[in-house]
């Protein structure tokens, strides 16, 4: 027990500092959890811990030594391998937070479902990107400016075969159809289903650029899918659809998790498309 003896009373500046280090990392581990980064971060973590622990306790100072001074370039390692989840977490932080759950906003939800489910009923395939908080300026510009009124007829237009821009995707932005034929960035998380088609991976990859909610109509069966925060759930029918839309534009922040949750049925509509082998485009 006299190891217990010479720990010395942190006092309030000591408790103080060790309670702002616990809630960093409480929140650091929060942030990455469910994110394809947190498997490598745990595992990274493991590994320098047992390696420092076998250095330290078998008398190998050397290895030791080297092992401290590698973490301070395992440090920016971690910068390039978290590169995605940093940029998002900066993009929240600068958020303007004046998004108003205004009866007009909230009004989007008909017009999108309603050309949701003509695309879905034709097996037309369709990427509706709704902006929220995080600009989307940058993929607006990939694209032809409209700043049209949303409407189920313009929008089904936009996504008919043959139409000049019925190959990229049509961002909502400010209550308006801002552009369309946009090109948005494909994800590249590993742990996507390799056959899942280029319009699903580029509704993952916009989700996780911004905090849009995608919504998707596969043009091979017409299943309809809802991407946001990186991740994508499908077999939305109508009613669904437009509950979803009505209260995700009527809150400022609230996950798609956080919606659907109970409202999961046994037809699995809430699966996860990851782990499907659904070929879909």
């Amino acid at each position: 027990m006299n190891w217990l003896n010479s720990i010395e009373n942190p006092g309030w500046t000591g408790g103080l500092e060790i309670l702002i280090l616990a809630t960093a990392f409480y929140l650091l581990l929060k942030f990455f959890r469910g994110t394809r980064g947190s498997a490598i971060l745990t595992g990274v973590a493991i590994l320098f811990l047992v390696l420092i622990g076998i250095t330290r306790f078998s008398n190998l100072p050397v290895l030791n030594w080297l092992l401290q001074k590698l973490i301070v370039y395992l440090s920016l390692a971690m910068i390039v391998i978290f590169q995605p989840e940093i940029r998002r977490a900066l993009a929240r932080l600068g958020r303007q937070g004046n998004f108003l759950a205004t009866k007009a906003r909230k009004a989007l939800a008909d017009p999108i479902t309603d050309a949701v489910q003509m695309l879905a009923a034709r097996k037309i395939g369709a990427l509706i990107a709704i902006e929220r908080e995080v600009g989307t300026k940058v993929i607006q510009d990939t694209g032809t400016p409209l700043n049209g009124e949303v409407t189920a007829e313009l929008l089904a237009a936009l996504f008919y075969p043959g139409a000049p821009l019925h190959d990229g995707g049509v961002i909502i932005s400010d209550d308006r159809i801002a552009a369309a034929g946009c090109v948005f960035p494909l994800t590249q998380n590993d742990e996507v289903a390799r056959n899942l088609g280029t319009r699903h991976r580029a509704a993952i990859g916009m989700t996780e650029e911004s905090d849009t909610i995608v919504v998707v109509v596969s043009e091979e069966t017409g299943v309809i899918s809802i991407a946001y925060n990186g991740r994508l759930r499908r077999g939305f029918d109508g009613p669904h659809l437009r509950r979803i839309l009505s209260t995700f534009l009527g809150r400022k922040s609230s996950g798609l998790r956080n919606l659907t949750r109970g409202e999961r049925s046994g037809r699995g509509q809430m699966d996860f498309v990851f782990t499907e082998n659904t070929g879909e485009r």
